[in-house]
């Protein structure tokens, strides 16, 4: 008796696991609401509990529902205009624009869309693929029509355009890598073999791919190595401060769910303030609002918002900062050892045939692969630095985030020194006998 229980109960489990059996485009679309909804039901839960507290102005409870509307928007990346920031008689005249992602909270959809790309892969056939992902691509961008139709008040707005197709980015980003995983390979996945067009190649487009590709690979490994040194730093400071950091806690007695808030939203501004690290480190530094600029070179700080984390941004003697710009440099180092452990130096290779004098064709090789994986992290530091910066929309603080260009500039360079090191001194730890030889 107890078996024939089991096997509904085991039914349900499967189904649940991998789906209903349904047209893979409806599939697609049951499965990013689900993520909508488990997305938009996290960030409502710590709303509600401020609002029963007391801690929002407002007592209507749908003004809160739009505020979580526009916190879904917001960590999508969408521009929100926060309306009556002027002061005297006429409020109503003064509007700013808060454009700051809280890039911590940008991985709960972002999460909810990968298992969601999982979900749909697992249920369809190579050749079926882009029905589910229609589906949940199209339903997605409704979903973004609703909230910005819905969340507009006397407070704040949105553009609809915005609206529906900027979260569109974070959605395809999470579905593409949630079903490639699934499928193991971009071959299964869209039915394009990847492997059997570079067999086709001729050996000199291969080893000219191979070649840029671990380049890429490396400059990206020196970019990723320093935000993680960069954040590993900050934790660092943060431990080292944390008695300013209570301090401002004290100072501002918000009671246990407003302490509760104002670390959660701490917490999503962390992935941001890395960044903003790297940029302190790297030397082109990064501002804090008007007038308040800081890096391992000057720091000029001007009125700061009573914000716990900020008691730990560096003061006193700043001489010995720069040396903080070796960090970079460190984790290109790494970059060249990945490089050099790859072995594919074809460019070594072409100028060894060139050039009679090995010492003279390494050190071409090796200033061409520092150049190349330098300018590989400084465009991805534009695009991080730019993703991290923003404006909060209020007083001083419209201008936040790193000096995008200097910062740029700098990591290309320092991590374009650091991969030449690296690829350099890397032979001499090495016991692999083919490296050796």
């Amino acid at each position: 008796m107890m078996s024939h229980e089991k096997k509904p109960m085991k039914a349900v489990m499967l189904r649940l696991r991998n789906g209903w059996p349904m047209p893979l485009a409806l599939q697609g679309v049951f499965e990013i609401l689900q993520s909508v909804v488990f997305c938009i039901a996290l960030i409502m839960l710590p709303l509600v509990a401020v609002y029963f507290s007391g801690g929002f102005l407002e007592d209507s409870f749908n003004v809160i529902l739009q505020f979580a509307g526009f916190l879904w928007l917001m960590i999508h990346g969408v521009p929100i205009e926060v309306l009556n920031l002027g002061t005297g008689q006429d409020p109503s005249s003064v509007s700013g624009w808060l454009t700051l992602i809280p890039l911590g909270l940008s991985l709960l959809p972002f999460a909810f869309c990968l298992r969601a790309g999982r979900r749909i892969a697992r249920a369809s056939y190579t050749d079926q693929l882009w029905q589910g992902l229609l589906g949940a691509f199209t339903a997605y961008g409704a979903v973004g029509a609703v909230v910005g139709l819905l969340v507009n008040n006397s407070y704040a707005r949105v553009n609809l355009f915005a609206a529906i197709f900027i979260p569109l980015i974070i959605a395809a980003l999470g579905l593409i890598i949630g079903a490639r995983r699934e499928a193991g390979s971009w071959a299964r996945l869209f039915g394009v073999d990847i492997a059997s067009y570079i067999q086709r190649l001729s050996p000199h487009r291969r080893w000219a791919g191979s070649y840029v590709w671990h380049v890429v690979v490396a400059g990206f490994l020196g970019y990723v190595a320093a935000v993680g040194i960069s954040g590993l730093l900050l934790t660092i400071n943060l431990g080292l401060h944390w008695t300013e950091v209570a301090n401002v806690y004290q100072e501002l007695r918000p009671g246990p769910i407003g302490s509760a808030a104002l670390t959660l939203v701490q917490l999503a501004l962390i992935p941001n303030a890395s960044f903003w690290v790297l940029s302190w480190v790297s030397g082109g530094g990064f501002t804090l609002g008007t007038g308040s600029t800081l890096s391992s070179l000057e720091t000029t700080v001007g009125p700061l918002p009573s914000i716990p984390m900020l008691a730990s941004i560096p003061s006193g003697d700043a001489s010995n900062h720069w040396l903080f710009m070796l960090i970079p440099v460190a984790a290109g180092i790494l970059a060249g050892w990945y490089f050099l452990r790859g072995g594919e130096n074809h460019l070594e290779d072409w100028f060894a045939r060139r050039i009679p004098f090995n010492l003279l064709s390494l050190g071409a090789s090796t200033a061409c692969l520092s150049v190349f994986t330098g300018i590989v992290a400084g465009v991805l530091s534009l695009f991080g630095s730019w993703l991290v910066s923003g404006s909060l929309a209020i007083g001083r603080l419209t201008d936040l985030g790193p000096n995008i260009w200097l910062t740029a500039g700098a990591l290309a360079l320092q991590v374009g020194v650091g991969t030449a090191i690296g690829y350099l001194i890397a032979p001499l730890f090495e016991t692999d006998p083919v490296l050796e030889g």
